[in-house]
């Protein structure tokens, strides 16, 4: 199809792919997603990193991270860039677009607060207004979801008492249906603003590609 802008995604895990899908959908750009790499955490794509970097030459690639306990994004790319923040945008690839959650892909899914009231069936006043100000947002996800009056929703994304997990059995399951079916990119936006700037740069981008001699 013409206009189609081919994109390789990279992402820490499930429910990050759940948000990069979401968002390139939300976009009506003619975005179509090959492969995604990782899944595998953090240290995963910061060791593929520069193999992204360069294969972005030749195709467009996202790559999304959480920055975590980390004070700041540009610390985060100061690390996995190995550069001063100031030589940046020579050291990554234009059709490389390289993004961070503040601080974790939670915040941006809390962000569309009215959507994910509804769908847990709280009280939006539990959210915070801006989402990315937690400190911990999967802590906070948590918090919020054990309050569900869905008790399948509770045992799905909560766990139990005594259980050795950070999560409930269908954690990624149920908070990717809620992001694929109900979740906001524009709404959401407006709560988050590394969201807003992700969303933003979706919206505009385009990959450019050296014609061959």
């Amino acid at each position: 199809m013409a206009g189609e802008i081919p994109i390789t995604l990279a992402v820490e895990d499930e429910l990050s792919e759940h948000l990069l899908r979401a968002l390139l959908a939300q976009t009506n750009r003619n975005y179509l997603v090959g492969a995604v790499y990782g899944k595998r955490g953090n240290n995963f794509l910061k060791q593929r990193l520069q193999a992204f970097n360069n294969a972005a030459k030749g195709s467009a690639y996202f790559c999304l991270t959480d920055l975590d306990s980390l004070p700041c994004a540009p610390a985060l790319i100061e690390e996995w860039f190995d550069c001063d923040i100031s030589d940046y945008d020579k050291r990554r690839h234009p059709n490389l677009i390289f993004r961070i959650a503040v601080r974790e892909a939670e915040a941006w899914v809390m962000a569309d607060r009215e959507r994910f009231a509804d769908f847990l069936g709280v009280s939006k006043q539990l959210i915070p207004q801006q989402t990315e100000e937690s400190p911990d947002p999967k802590a906070l996800l948590l918090q919020i979801a054990s309050k569900s009056r869905r008790r399948d929703l509770r045992e799905d994304i909560v766990p139990q008492p005594g259980e050795n997990r950070k999560q409930g059995p269908n954690y990624n399951g149920s908070l990717g249906q809620f992001v694929q079916e109900y979740w906001r990119a524009d709404t959401a936006s407006l709560s988050s603003a590394s969201l807003a700037k992700t969303w933003h740069t979706l919206k505009t981008f385009h990959p450019i590609y050296k014609a061959a001699h």
